[in-house]
């Protein structure tokens, strides 16, 4: 407490000398900050999009990552000690972090472009349930092994081999006595909040996060520049005002479209476009990002739209213009069909979390009759 006092007083001398304003580093922001006798703070990451996740850097090349709606983690570097008089809330992740299991799908995209996928042991899909080329090779191979999904992992195999963290997503909040059971065999748990950020690149930005994990914040940091300037080469094109309806048809003939909130009609917005249900779900207290709608609602909101893409993530990638129509031909009356204006996603749409930036290039390369997409292409 004596430390504490003396560092307050300090920060309040100085701001009375200099006339400064309190702000982040005030007396009563770093309260949160100084979480030990023993570390110093140094700085916190600024980010430019995140905003679910924080990371507080101690000297000694101590870091806290403060995940908003989850927990405080702080990862100690190799060779060295936890404090002994941290609270009880905070996880203490030793590095090297090795043998991860990795549920969070969208997380294993950032591991490849980290060059860490030797530091995952353990997947929560199997190797034919991956479209990252990287990951279901390593499953194949062997250097990745299966461990169950999120509801039933193998705690028996990911205990034999010394797993050091898993990743899981929120869905790990309907089954808690996993993650309970988890941490009763001393396997911290860590709950990837990436999907809650409103900007798409705040979840690109989770990548920096991961990089401290595994050793690798330059790396991580390179990557998200890479997919900023990716989005930013087209932030400067002027908007083309054409619609967009994005959506799926599920097996009982009901259309699946995704809440005006969600990230991927930001990224239609982004890219240039305007997503045709923009207020849909505005003020519903849910966490859930789709909307199930019958055909002819759907038909009143989006024939007039000017392109519609077809979301083939959750069922399978369409061929042909007959394809989609297969699916209900109330869809030939749709201005984008009769006008030939129609595309499908690639399934690796969802798993690519680092390649936002590219997937709103594609969109905007849509909008402007271009080709040479890659997680788009147009049904014929």
């Amino acid at each position: 407490m004596k430390k504490k006092r003396m560092a307050a007083a300090a920060l309040l001398a100085a701001c009375f000398l200099t006339g400064c304003k309190a702000g982040p580093q005030s007396a009563d922001s770093m309260d949160h900050k100084e979480i030990s006798e023993e570390l110093v703070w140094e700085s916190s990451m600024e980010l430019r999009y995140a905003t679910e996740f924080q990371v507080d850097t101690y000297e000694g090349g101590y870091e806290l990552l403060t995940i908003v709606q989850d927990g405080r983690y702080l990862v100690v570097p190799e060779g060295k000690e936890a404090p002994a008089d941290l609270s009880e809330d905070i996880v203490v992740l030793k590095q090297p972090i090795e043998h991860i299991y990795l549920v969070a799908s969208a997380v294993m995209d950032m591991f490849v472009s980290l060059d860490a996928l030797d530091q995952v042991g353990f997947s929560g899909l199997k190797a034919d349930s991956w479209y990252i080329d990287g990951a279901r090779e390593a499953m194949e191979q062997g250097e990745i092994l299966y461990a169950g999904n999120y509801s039933a992992p193998d705690y028996e195999q990911i205990v034999s081999k010394g797993c050091g963290l898993a990743v899981e997503n929120t869905m790990i909040y309907h089954t808690p006595e996993v993650k309970e059971q988890l941490e009763k065999l001393n396997v911290p748990v860590l709950v990837d909040y990436s999907s809650y950020e409103s900007n798409p690149l705040g979840r690109t930005e989770w990548v920096r996060l991961y990089g401290i994990l595994v050793g690798k914040e330059e790396e991580a940091k390179k990557a998200f520049e890479e997919e900023v300037r990716a989005f930013e080469a087209i932030e400067q094109e002027e908007k083309t005002g054409s619609t967009v309806a994005f959506f799926y048809i599920s097996t009982n003939g009901e259309v699946n479209v995704r809440r005006s909130s969600d990230y991927l009609p930001k990224m239609i917005g982004m890219a240039g476009g305007s997503y045709v249900f923009d207020h849909l779900g505005d003020g519903e207290d849910t966490a859930s990002s789709n909307v199930t709608m019958q055909m002819e609602e759907f038909y009143t909101a989006a024939k007039d739209a000017d392109y519609i893409i077809y979301n083939s993530t959750t069922t399978e990638e369409l061929t042909s213009m007959e394809d989609l129509l297969e699916k209900s031909g109330l869809l030939e009356k749709f201005q984008a069909v009769q006008e030939g204006r129609v595309y499908c996603t690639t399934k690796n749409l969802y798993q690519s979390s680092m390649e936002l930036g590219t997937i709103i290039s594609d969109m905007h390369k849509m909008l402007t009759g271009e080709d040479d997409m890659t997680y788009l292409y147009r049904l014929e």
